[in-house]
């Protein structure tokens, strides 16, 4: 099986990656087979509230945190990064290698990304939500299922999607619209789409209508039901996410997704690292 190009990978100029490593996910990805990989960097302006709970006492996000209990995301480094790009290009050139940016949130920050975008083009540019709004900040989902229903997260979580991809024009792929799946919590039973459905085709229409590609990402298996109804709702095309954080992590559950989009009738372009459209 041939693999698609890893879509949305984050290395050591990702604020959040603290085992991220350019150079040698380049090499990881020529070993497991991929034909290309985009280096889709965060760029977060959103404070964060962090909890102790639950946290390694040596996690990296204690690390950031403030007095206060927030963490506020540390600038890029285009400068640095689009520099390891280009090196990585001169050494890996069986694998083309995109430029690339994750914007967390771009709708509640339109003029710090516009200004980012406005200096330098990107291959591939992400739009993502990672954080609701919680007592007087934002929190992300582990920290709001403690407060609030998983449902009620889940569907506020759906809700602000659609507002990020109605409120902007600045991305093109939608990146993990499962996003609080992948913290679950375990008491309230497994995950089962079908319950939001309403909720879920709602957002999916939305991205539709926009022209966006939808993200299938890997971080958790992607559910077959959210794919069928990206389709029945319009979804013209998906790319690949491994979200990777660390070299090892690059193309993970790629055959399993694979297998899955084509199930649902998409297929790849004609050049590998083209988004899959719909057959």
């Amino acid at each position: 099986m041939s693999l698609p190009a890893d879509s949305h990978v984050h290395t050591q100029f990702s604020w959040d990656a603290p085992n991220g490593d350019m150079l040698a996910t380049c090499a990881r990805a020529i070993e497991v087979g991929l034909p290309a990989v985009a280096f889709t960097e965060h760029v977060d302006h959103t404070v964060l509230q962090v909890s102790r709970e639950g946290l390694d006492p040596d996690h990296f996000l204690l690390q950031l945190r403030e007095s206060d209990g927030t963490v506020t995301p540390p600038a890029f480094d285009a400068t640095g990064y689009l520099a390891a790009v280009a090196d990585c290009r001169e050494r890996f050139p069986q694998l083309r290698i995109l430029s690339g940016l994750e914007l967390g949130e771009p709708h509640r920050h339109v003029e710090q990304v516009a200004a980012l975008l406005g200096a330098g083009d990107s291959d591939r540019v992400l739009g993502s939500l990672h954080t609701l709004p919680h007592a007087d900040g934002y929190a992300e989902p582990p920290g709001l299922y403690t407060h609030r229903a998983p449902g009620e997260v889940l569907r506020s979580y759906l809700a602000e999607v659609a507002a990020l991809v109605s409120g902007t024009d600045v991305f093109e792929v939608l990146a993990h619209v499962d996003y609080p799946v992948r913290s679950w919590p375990q008491v309230r039973g497994p995950f089962e789409p079908s319950e939001f459905e309403a909720e879920f085709r709602h957002t999916l229409g939305v991205t539709a209508s926009s022209g966006r590609v939808l993200e299938i990402n890997t971080v958790v298996p992607f559910h077959a039901l959210l794919l069928r109804w990206w389709r029945e709702e319009g979804g013209a095309a998906v790319t690949f996410g491994s979200d990777a954080h660390e070299p090892n992590d690059v193309a993970r559950g790629f055959r399993d997704a694979v297998q899955l989009a084509e199930a649902c009738g998409f297929r790849p372009g004609p050049r590998p690292y083209d988004v899959w459209g719909r057959s």
